[in-house]
């Protein structure tokens, strides 16, 4: 699972993004990867490890709406063929 959200506000000059991405590990655990910044500028980024994925799939949706009502908004995620 993957979710971009941006926010623009042209008065403040700002340009950011927010990404969330659920992934599995080997180890069978749930890793919630959050990655924040200035588009075009250095990104943050963070994990968290999760034992099961119904408490990883909670905790990306419970981030995706604060960010929601902090004015930001849900981008479409185009996933490239080859790369």
């Amino acid at each position: 699972m993957h979710v971009r959200l941006e926010k623009f506000n042209h008065n403040r000059r700002q340009k950011r993004y927010y990404a969330l991405r659920l992934n599995q590990t080997l180890f069978g655990e749930w890793c919630l990867v959050r990655e924040w910044g200035v588009i075009g500028g250095a990104a943050q980024e963070k994990r968290d490890y999760l034992a099961e994925a119904p408490a990883a799939e909670k905790e990306l949706e419970r981030l995706k709406a604060a960010k929601l009502k902090g004015g930001y908004a849900v981008i479409p995620v185009q996933l490239g063929m080859f790369g």
